[in-house]
């Protein structure tokens, strides 16, 4: 459309004071922003009911008569106007309380009126208070549909005076003055291929369709059209990336790698980590750099697969790297290499903020040397002072704690880009991991390794506390460790403060001292003091965590095999899982509790219910997803990507699917969209605002 992009005050009926109220209240600047303004919902007004058979609810109503009679009716402040309304079947009143002599002026008596509007029942009598009225000439008349848009709207612009009727009017000026000028966005061939209906009914029918019929039909192209240019820019960034960026190629399995696997691996890999290697170990001899994203779930054995391709890199001559986001996390990462790589000649080191100085210079200078061929740390790694002699490959654990920012601090490491591969914990439904993180490469190890017991989970209230803390002993009997986590939101810190302190308290009156010992961490605590605890933990000096949400991340204690989660229902679902999966590390049967107040929403039943019948790191992704929305999934950097205007990532997963194909499909046929049936595509990708479009957040 030409004018698409035309101040919203030049629009009939707006004005300089509108244009403002739609631009802070709904972001609103030009035709095309109000055009791509979709409604949330609608209302059936293809019937018209007859007031004999009206239904006995406060439905929204449409209803032809004929006024016959009207009055006013004096009431505490001012009066009130009442017109009789009657059709062949029977009489009912429309009220007004303001405008009277305006809306008394324009109304006339027996002539057909069509009126729409909600009903009130009382004392069996029904009214409706300020009806939407049209004399039945114009009615058949003016641009209608049989479905009425309703809009999402703010307080601020009903108060003033932008009503639902004012927005749906605007629209209206808005389609009859573009008419069919909507520039198509789509080739032919989409549009035959999937019986799209052409961008200009479409964009008309969304707003008035006048069928459920025509309404899908809209749904379904608008909505395809915003995946397929989501995706294509997603997949041209990695195909410009790949082009563009050279990697090291390394060719050959040497010694390193063949040895471990032969004589040292402690377990067979499962199918899923041989495929993820096999994957992997394409990328890293494809001469491009490798930019690829690890998904397992928690205790999966992504730690084995990393120091196996960490392998591969040091028979080709270069170093690695492995960055995490906390110093426990990074430790236990060393010590997990250390005695994995026990009897070997790898040398490998650990950097992280509390390194002293003298350890740092001998690290830096031996990283300069390339004598150490392993480095295991924090953001410490990421430092500019921090130099290789030949990094080929760094592994970043814990993606969502590293933005893309942090990323590239490692790419200027080396004259060419190490290959980067990214390991996360927190499961992600595949087609949104194709969403998000656009410029990666996903690979996912979905079973988890023979020998690891799924964690058995239950559910109890307040009310089995005795016979929860009863079983406690009993596996502290038996020389197990346990986990107790209270929530900790901040909105509400201080309470959760003190049910913790109230919580350790109580627990350390039913497990005393001597015969237990109780560890405690929360945020409020110096950092030293928390390493401490936590270290004591770690050793077994300890048999029972008390702990807000710290843990979530990071610590490996195989011999902890309960984790009891106060006020389960406070917590979300993947941070549940994560939690849980601080557990089950050892060979042992491990358990998690769920403890819960008795009063509980519908949606926190749905989380525990969850949890209590599946292990499964993905199938809890899909029911979190359902029920949070992909917002609150990925941490801020990444949530850009979900603005999408109509389309839902998971309730159009399927349509999210088909344009993904279809965009795939495209560019491996014309990469660089040069084709003469592709121009329309390559027209429309760079008109796509990128400022205040879906796309921004990519890097």
């Amino acid at each position: 459309m030409g004018e698409g992009q035309t101040a919203i005050e030049f629009l009939k009926g707006v004005g300089p004071e509108r244009a403002r109220l739609l631009n802070e209240e709904l972001n609103i600047k030009t035709f095309q922003d109000l055009l791509h303004f979709f409604p949330n919902r609608y209302i059936d007004r293809s019937q018209i009911h007859s007031i004999n058979k009206l239904p006995q609810n406060n439905s929204e109503v449409q209803i032809k008569g004929k006024i016959t009679s009207i009055e006013y009716v004096s009431q505490k402040r001012g009066k009130r106007m009442i017109a009789k309304f009657e059709d062949e079947t029977g009489v009912m009143e429309l009220v007004w309380f303001r405008g009277l002599k305006w809306i008394r002026d324009s109304l006339k008596l027996n002539q057909d009126y069509v009126i729409f509007g909600r009903l009130n029942w009382f004392g069996g009598r029904v009214n409706m208070a300020h009806p939407e009225m049209d004399l039945e000439i114009n009615f058949q008349n003016k641009l209608r549909a049989d479905f009425y848009p309703i809009y999402p709207s703010t307080e601020k612009l009903i108060n003033k005076g932008i009503s639902q009727r004012v927005i749906q009017k605007l629209m209206t000026h808005l389609i009859e003055k573009a008419g069919e000028a909507f520039k198509e966005t789509l080739p032919r061939y989409i549009i035959d291929h999937y019986k799209f209906i052409a961008k200009s009914k479409a964009l008309k029918d969304i707003h008035y369709p006048n069928s459920h019929k025509d309404l899908v039909n809209a749904e379904s192209r608008l909505k395809f059209e915003e995946f397929f240019y989501m995706q294509l820019q997603l997949l041209l960034k990695n195909l410009q990336r790949k082009k563009k960026i050279r990697g090291f190629v390394f060719s050959k399995v040497g010694s390193a790698f063949n040895i471990f696997f032969k004589e040292h691996l402690p377990f067979n890999l499962t199918d899923a980590q041989k495929r993820v290697i096999k994957e992997i170990r394409n990328d890293l001899g494809s001469g491009r750099q490798m930019n690829r994203l690890l998904q397992g779930d928690v205790g999966s054995g992504k730690t084995i697969v990393a120091l196996l391709i960490m392998l591969i890199a040091i028979d080709n001559g270069f170093q690695t790297s492995l960055v995490a986001p906390t110093e426990i996390l990074a430790k236990q990462h060393y010590q997990s290499i250390i005695e994995l790589l026990d009897g070997s000649h790898i040398k490998i080191e650990l950097l992280t903020g509390s390194t002293k100085f003298k350890d740092r210079k001998i690290i830096h200078h031996e990283l300069e040397s390339g004598e150490l061929s392993i480095l295991v740390g924090t953001h410490a790694v990421l430092e500019e002072k921090v130099k290789f002699k030949n990094l080929g490959l760094s592994i970043i654990d814990e993606q969502h704690r590293f933005g893309v920012a942090q990323r590239a601090k490692l790419w200027v490491k080396n004259k060419i880009p190490p290959h980067i591969l990214v390991m996360t914990a927190t499961p992600i439904p595949r087609t949104l991991a194709m969403s998000i993180y656009g410029d990666l490469d996903v690979s996912v190890i979905d079973n988890l390794p023979p020998g690891r017991r799924p964690v058995k989970t239950s559910h109890r209230n307040d009310k089995k506390r005795l016979g929860v803390f009863a079983f406690v002993k009993e596996q502290i009997k038996l020389g197990r460790q346990i986990y107790m986590v209270y929530p900790l939101i901040k909105e509400s810190e201080k309470l959760d403060y003190k049910d913790l302190m109230d919580g350790y308290e109580s627990i350390s009156r039913s497990f005393p001292q001597p015969e237990y010992q109780i560890s405690i961490v929360h945020g409020q605590m110096k950092p030293e003091n928390k390493s401490f605890e936590m270290k004591r933990f770690v050793e077994g000096k300890t048999q029972i965590m008390v702990a807000t949400t710290v843990i979530e991340v990071g610590v490996n204690v195989p011999n902890a095999s309960v984790m009891v989660i106060e006020s389960a229902e406070r917590f979300g679902l993947s941070q549940l899982h994560q939690l849980r999966g601080r557990v089950g590390r050892g060979s042992d049967q491990s358990y998690c509790i769920l403890m819960s107040g008795n009063k509980i929403s519908q949606e926190g039943k749905t989380r525990l219910e969850t949890m209590v019948k599946t292990n499964d790191g993905f199938e809890i992704a899909e029911v979190d997803l359902r029920l949070r929305g992909p917002g609150n999934l990925m941490g801020t950097q990444q949530s850009g990507v979900l603005k999408l205007k109509i389309a839902d990532i998971i309730k159009d997963n399927k349509l999210l699917k088909v344009a993904r194909d279809s965009a795939n499909q495209i560019l491996k046929k014309d990469p660089n969209l040069e084709k003469a049936e592709n121009q329309i595509i390559k027209r429309t990708l760079s008109s796509i605002n990128i400022e205040s479009n879906i796309w921004n957040f990519i890097s």
